[in-house]
């Protein structure tokens, strides 16, 4: 007789194909809303994407334009005849009439007249501008100017003095006293034009600027540097940290180039004898010309060119003459000694 199958056995069969099922109908659900999930991306629309970015601008150097302007006004030449409009129809309002003119006593023009007032009008003080030519034609179209016999082109000047003890002696031998040096430094700032840039700084080990940066050459700053040279001009040769605005330096020679090569200039002139020391840790010495020359090598490489650095000097020792007469000319200025 054969044997009934075992209850327990179908049960677990049946429970086996129901978990296949359930299985099998789980991942054909799956698969079914993860293809109706794609297909409905592609009819979706996109969502918007806001993005926020940092718009750079420059802002617009209206003073300099205006100052160009004002140059290029100054350029175009004065008109010898001005064409007027005249109407032959009544107006409205009565005029008074003209007076009577002698037109028989008149000479004719002459058409040579015109031309030289035109000409005149091109090359004189209208064509070349505020600057003209010589020591004048700092920020015009002239040849430069002249500081102690050194002659130089640049409108952004920076003027550095050493007003050590030994400076101001050996000047004076040389016939340079402190109210000549002030003097010829106002000379040349007044010859200055509006497109013209400034600055100065006195030194000793110390420095102390006139501006932190480069003012233009108004009247307004030159009033202010007169005001500065009369009210802060050191004659001692003493420069104390503790004065205002006076900027502690064990650096020397090294931290002032270093503040004014900051300040962009196209020509620095130094008056010194040309010996100068530091104390970077704490004990004084002459500064390594090395150190001079490796700074001015590095400040060209960053800058993409040299800052002429001309020197004016006074009684200066030979080698101290041969380092810096190296150095100028290496920087593309000159040196001048004043004996």
């Amino acid at each position: 007789m054969p044997q009934s199958p075992d209850p327990r056995k179908q049960q677990r069969r049946r429970l086996i194909v129901s978990i296949i099922l359930a299985s099998v109908a789980v991942h054909v659900l799956a698969a079914l809303g993860a293809g109706i999930w794609v297909v409905a991306r592609y009819f979706a629309p996109t969502p918007a994407v806001f993005e926020v970015k940092k718009d750079l601008r420059i802002p617009a150097k209206e003073r300099e334009h205006r100052m160009n302007m004002a140059e290029f006004d100054a350029l175009t030449p004065k008109p010898a005849l001005q064409d007027k409009l005249a109407s032959i129809r009544p107006a409205a309002f009565a005029l008074p009439d003209l007076p009577k003119v002698p037109f028989d006593q008149m000479l004719p023009m002459d058409p040579a007249e015109m031309v030289s007032d035109q000409v005149a009008s091109l090359v004189g003080a209208a064509g070349a501008g505020a600057g003209g030519t010589g020591a004048g034609g700092v920020g015009g179209k002239g040849g430069g100017f002249s500081f102690f016999g050194i002659q130089s082109t640049g409108r952004r000047v920076l003027l550095v003095f050493d007003i050590s003890t030994s400076v101001m002696n050996k000047a004076a031998k040389a016939g340079i006293s402190p109210d000549k040096l002030k003097g010829e430094t106002l000379a040349l700032i007044d010859k200055f034009g509006i497109n013209t840039r400034f600055g100065m700084v006195q030194m000793s080990q110390n420095y102390q600027p006139f501006q932190p940066e480069l003012l233009p050459a108004t009247d307004q700053n030159k009033a202010s540097a007169r005001a500065w040279i009369a009210r802060e001009w050191v004659d001692t040769g003493l420069l104390p940290a503790s004065k205002k605005s006076v900027v502690s330096n064990p650096r020397g020679l090294l931290g002032v180039l270093e503040f004014g090569f900051q300040l962009d200039p196209d020509v620095v002139f130094l008056i010194s004898d040309g010996s100068f020391q530091w104390r970077p840790e704490g004990k004084i010495g002459n500064i390594p010309y090395k150190d001079i020359r490796d700074f001015l090598r590095d400040d060209a490489k960053k800058r993409g060119r040299q800052i002429p650095l001309n020197l004016v000097g006074f009684e200066m020792k030979t080698e101290d003459r041969n380092e810096w007469r190296r150095i100028a000319r290496g920087s593309g200025g000159t040196i001048r000694e004043l004996d």
